[in-house]
């Protein structure tokens, strides 16, 4: 029986990935799709609904992002948020006009407690009870009485434009002081609108909107599990190999080794893993890899390690536009691949570890490109492999690593620190020399010895890891030079940029609140032991609207 799924339709939305993630924590499978992506294709799925996401166009205007009206016939319950939701409006015959007043940000909003999608709302996120008003909800444009009471919760608006007429069959199920329909719906043909975004974690109890939608008004089954995805993953290899062999692209990070995992249980020796030392990793980093993957290792993989830091840095000399450096490290990474793969001999297949953040990011397909993975968008236009295997890919951060434990790797190795495949050449701003890495490699160093060490005394003295232990750290080299005092003389030297982040998808992130004696810790210790370096800097942007590299 074929996987029951809801698609995102990509209006160019800023939020598409959170809305994918909200839904497989419903463990429903969600894919994101572009919106042009035919009725003829979405029939094909075993599809149990749809989700229109927000983007940055107006519905009436010279470029307006349309789908299929007939979108809404295909007997599949509709979601749209934001400009999805006045897409909803504008194509069943409502009315969409600007806004006397946009909203942007946290807004009180009142909905219909009877409408199925604001069904059992009892307390948000942080376990505080939600507030119910003790009046029937009302609607300016209803004009009176139309629903249950009012729960009002705070949302997150961000809209120009506005509903300013439902269409007919339409029923308004929230409004603010502002915006007259903040949510709409024809139960009978379950389709529902909202103007916020209940995908993001401003907004009070929009997880269990979602919820609300994906089980009660798609009626899915909510069984979509990683072991099933394991089980089916290994599968599918064995039957796209057949007897031929495999080269794994692998890093030692997180990603390509539970992809070489996940093939070696596929395909045994057929696979062969190739760590390419490209002169961009952490301190000491290459060694640590072979040391788990190599002869020696864990695991019983053909492991072939190539030090090219050399020729990744002649590459790399005099660039320092950031998706130009991303270009050349992708390409160099299979020119290097293609030739072990050469002396391996009959090698068809590559082996990535991309995974959805890398695809959505590199703007694959009508998505904006926010930066060009190495693996993805940083492909050179030829590569010579049969084919390209990448078993992760429809899958986020968090999925990866329980994919991981399901393959029995340990948890030191799948909650590792992420390291991204171009390196330190995307942590260095401006050109990359071998004195900037060694720079950096040296800073990181020092900043994760000293998180390791004050998380490990916390833990021993309390016997649980610190709140504000991050799930992800690092040092990056800024491009700026500033004049400083170091004994009794001058100095003109680099500022080091220090990054730590809360996150669980990887596709939203705020920064951690690192202790400050933590902080002065690590900055005392880099200025004093990295030559090259006079000042750091801590880093308190989120993502977004930052990412959290640097580049």
């Amino acid at each position: 029986m074929a996987r029951e799924m809801v698609v995102v339709l990509d209006f160019g939305g800023q939020y598409k990935q959170l809305i994918a993630r909200r839904v497989r924590e419903c463990n429903v499978y969600c894919e994101i799709h572009p919106y042009n992506i035919g009725l003829d294709k979405l029939r094909e799925m075993n599809l149990k609904g749809i989700i229109l996401t927000g983007g940055p166009n107006s519905v009436y205007g010279d470029k307006a992002v349309l789908c299929d009206k007939e979108l809404f016939d295909l007997g599949v319950p509709v979601l749209g948020i934001c400009y999805g939701a006045q897409l909803t409006a504008f194509l069943n015959g409502g009315e969409v006009k600007t806004a006397p007043v946009s909203e942007y940000g946290k807004t009180e909003t009142f909905l219909d407690s009877a409408s199925e999608l604001f069904k059992d709302m009892t307390e948000n996120e942080d376990g505080i009870p939600v507030r119910y008003s003790d009046n029937s909800f009302e609607s300016p444009l209803n004009g009176g009485m139309v629903g249950g009471a009012k729960a009002v919760v705070t949302t997150w608006m961000s809209h120009t434009d506005y509903i300013a007429k439902a269409p007919e069959g339409f029923k308004i199920t929230a409004n603010t002081d502002n915006c007259p329909v903040a949510a709409m719906e024809n139960s009978q043909k379950k389709i529902y609108a909202v103007q916020f975004h209940p995908e993001v974690m401003h907004t009070e109890c929009g997880t269990i909107m979602l919820r609300n939608f994906v089980m009660n008004i798609c009626g899915c089954a909510c069984d979509w599990q990683m072991s099933d995805f394991v089980e089916r993953s290994i599968k599918e290899i064995r039957d796209k190999v057949g007897n031929g062999r495999a080269l794994c692209a692998l890093s030692g990070g997180v990603d390509s080794s539970v992809a070489a995992v996940l093939m070696s249980k596929a395909i045994g020796k057929q696979l062969t893993c190739v760590f390419v030392d490209h002169g961009l990793l952490r301190k000491d980093e290459g060694d640590e890899v072979e040391e788990v993957f190599g002869p020696n290792g864990a695991y019983d993989l053909n492991f072939i390690r190539v030090n090219a830091q050399d020729r990744f840095y002649e590459a790399l000399k005099g660039v320092e536009e950031p998706e130009k450096k991303r270009k050349i490290i992708g390409e160099m990474f299979i020119r290097v691949f293609e030739e072990e793969a050469k002396k391996i001999g009959a090698v068809d297949f590559l082996v990535q570890g991309t995974i959805y953040p890398d695809v959505v990011e590199s703007g694959i397909g009508e998505g904006a490109v926010i930066k060009s993975h190495h693996n993805v968008g940083g492909l050179p236009d030829y590569v010579d492999f049969k084919e390209i295997i990448e078993p992760l890919r429809m899958l986020f951060k968090d999925e990866v690593r329980a994919s991981g434990l399901e393959l029995g790797i340990p948890e030191h190795l799948v909650y590792r620190q992420p390291f991204p495949g171009p390196g330190l050449g995307i942590r260095i701003i401006g050109e990359v020399t071998a004195e900037k890495v060694r720079i950096v490699q040296d800073a990181d160093a020092i900043y994760r010895e000293e998180i390791a060490r004050a998380a490990s005394s916390y833990k021993k003295e309390f016997g649980k890891n610190p709140a504000w232990l991050p799930a992800q750290y690092f040092a990056a080299l800024t491009n700026m030079r500033s004049v400083g005092v170091m004994g009794d003389f001058r100095t003109y030297d680099y500022a080091v940029a220090l990054r730590a982040v809360n996150t669980s998808d990887f596709m939203t992130a705020d920064a951690t609140d690192l202790p400050w004696e933590i902080l002065q810790t690590v900055m005392n210790r880099i200025i004093n032991e990295v030559k090259g370096v006079n000042r750091v800097m801590y880093d308190l942007t989120s993502k977004p609207p930052g990412t959290i590299e640097l580049e």
